[in-house]
């Protein structure tokens, strides 16, 4: 097969099982080139008249050559963007094991609201009156994040989990210039178990990174915490539950630590989603906390493009919220956009540090998470938490007859193995991950975190069944033996059944072809 030698391995010979058609599919898997190379020099799949213009206005910018775009029928189109499409791993064709980021069924219902006329169709820059129904739904949505969450205040324009981090990061140090104190507390802590954004967000805001290690449990080393606390400590970034799947039983303690060394509690929310319910990070002494409305409430996953990443803070930090943010007063919403009018508005924001974006929020977001709220109920998010640490107990369980759990114990919404199973084996953590392709699985997050050698973090969330599980976990199993068993070379190979074999993910990474190019230049029919 050679219809693309610019990046994109053939498959295996015709002793194997992905031996090749003439065609290039196999069964109902159609085979896609790209979609340049299905051009037809010259052809276009829409007639346009001839322009009748006889004074080219373009200004001297006219076309000096081909545009290089392919011209294809619209059969031809639909066709490809369907079978490039059926390549995709969906979370409605089986489950996505990626740990710590609760890749979860979106209810359908969720996607009818946020299509609704009066919510889908609506500007940012309509007058406060037109938009009375959305400014509410958006009131009613904070009113549940700060009641799940035991916090007075929430910033509600953060676009994803990353940007409610720095928002938080960024009220600490609103509160603390206010306190005339940020040319002395500069350093901020962060345990090796947080998320890999707390300390590049950290280090944005213009804050020294200080590491925290994790005791032999995998939680934050209480003693090492209170070693490095100082006068100079700004505040600490902890994930809780952290990205081993443990609760920091802790919490309290190094909240209060951090607390008497002056300094604030930043925690990550995005693993909210085993707790929701359950514990009000508010009550464990948290000052600012995002919550990622994909992880937790359903909304799509941003994947660059339209998320949401609530703040809730603390009555310490709230004074110093971003604008905007919204305020009823007699059945009206008013949204409070300067800081002036923060301040005679009597609600958070009135020291605010200004504006995270240029508009409140994703109002789609907004709509699907205020749905799956209201048709759960609290305690249905409740048992939606409880479902989740259930499920991932179970995997832990039945995979660690044969693969090995990093750390003693249960764990929360997240299974984390290691690769001390795969010992002498040959075969390695990436090659099980392969492997698991063939077997119709997305693979687990791998080699993260960081503290685990050759880390398999698994997360089968609430939405999973039983028998779905039974599935997965069987596949993992016979894979672990299988390794066990010297097949080496199978692993190796794999994945064999995917539309495209391993790639050299090195030199893709460091040599990226960003660019087709023609074998031979297009010329015109004669």
């Amino acid at each position: 097969m050679t219809m693309n030698n610019q990046g994109r391995p053939t498959r295996g010979d015709a002793t194997d099982a992905t031996a090749e058609t003439t065609t290039g599919n196999r069964a109902l898997q159609i085979e896609e080139s790209l979609i340049f190379e299905k051009d037809a020099y010259g052809e276009t799949g829409v007639d346009f008249p001839a322009p009748t213009l006889t004074t080219n206005r373009l200004g001297g910018v006219e076309r000096r050559g081909e545009i290089g775009l392919p011209g294809l029928s619209e059969p031809e189109t639909m066709r490809h963007f369907v079978r490039l499409s059926q390549k995709n791993y969906a979370i409605d064709m089986g489950p996505f094991p990626l740990g710590s980021c609760t890749m979860k069924h979106n209810p359908r219902l969720n996607e009818k609201m946020a299509r609704l006329p009066g919510f889908a169709d609506i500007h940012p820059m309509q007058p406060e009156g037109s938009v009375q129904g959305a400014l509410e739904l958006i009131h009613v949505l904070s009113f549940w994040l700060k009641e799940l969450t035991g916090m007075p205040a929430v910033a509600m324009s953060p676009k994803a989990g990353a940007h409610g981090e720095l928002c938080g990061m960024m009220t600490i140090k609103a509160a603390i210039e206010a306190r005339g104190e940020s040319a002395t507390r500069t350093r901020v802590l962060a345990p090796e178990s947080a998320h890999g954004t707390n300390p590049a967000t950290a280090a944005q805001c213009g804050f020294k990174v200080d590491n925290i290690p994790s005791d032999k449990t995998g939680r934050v080393d209480l003693a090492a915490l209170k070693e490095r606390l100082g006068p100079d400590v700004a505040g600490i970034m902890v994930t809780n539950p952290n990205t081993c799947g443990l609760f920091e039983r802790e919490i309290r303690a190094i909240a209060d630590a951090v607390h008497a060394a002056g300094g604030y509690f930043y925690c990550d929310g995005a693993n909210f989603n085993a707790i929701g319910g359950k514990v009000r990070p508010g009550d464990l002494g948290v000052d600012a906390m995002h919550i990622n409305l994909h992880k937790t409430f359903s909304t799509p996953h941003g994947g660059g493009g339209p998320g949401s990443g609530p703040t809730v803070l603390s009555a310490a930090l709230a004074p110093f919220a971003p604008v905007p943010f919204i305020v009823e007063k007699d059945g009206r919403y008013r949204l409070i956009e300067r800081r002036d009018a923060a301040r005679t508005a009597g609600a958070e924001g009135e020291l605010s540090f200004g504006r995270m974006t240029a508009f409140h929020g994703q109002m789609g977001m907004f709509v699907r998470a205020l749905s799956y709220m209201l048709s759960h109920g609290k305690d249905g998010v409740a048992m939606a938490a409880e479902d989740a640490v259930l499920n991932a107990n179970y995997v832990l369980a039945r995979l660690k007859t044969e693969m090995t759990p990093a750390f003693e114990g249960y764990c929360m919404h997240e299974a984390l193995f290691d690769d001390r199973f795969l010992a002498d084996t040959g075969v390695e953590t990436i090659d099980f991950a392969k492997a698991m392709i063939d077997e119709g699985y997305h693979p687990m997050t791998m080699y993260f975190p960081l503290v685990v050698h050759g880390a398999m973090l698994i997360e089968p969330t609430e939405s999973e069944s039983k028998a779905e599980l039974d599935q997965f976990c069987d596949a993992l199993l016979s894979l672990a033996r299988r390794a066990k068993s010297g097949d080496v070379a199978a692993f190796k190979a794999a994945p064999r059944f995917a539309p495209r074999r391993r790639l050299d993910e090195t030199a893709a990474a460091r040599k990226p072809v960003l660019r087709w190019t023609p074998d031979a230049p297009l010329q015109a029919a004669e």
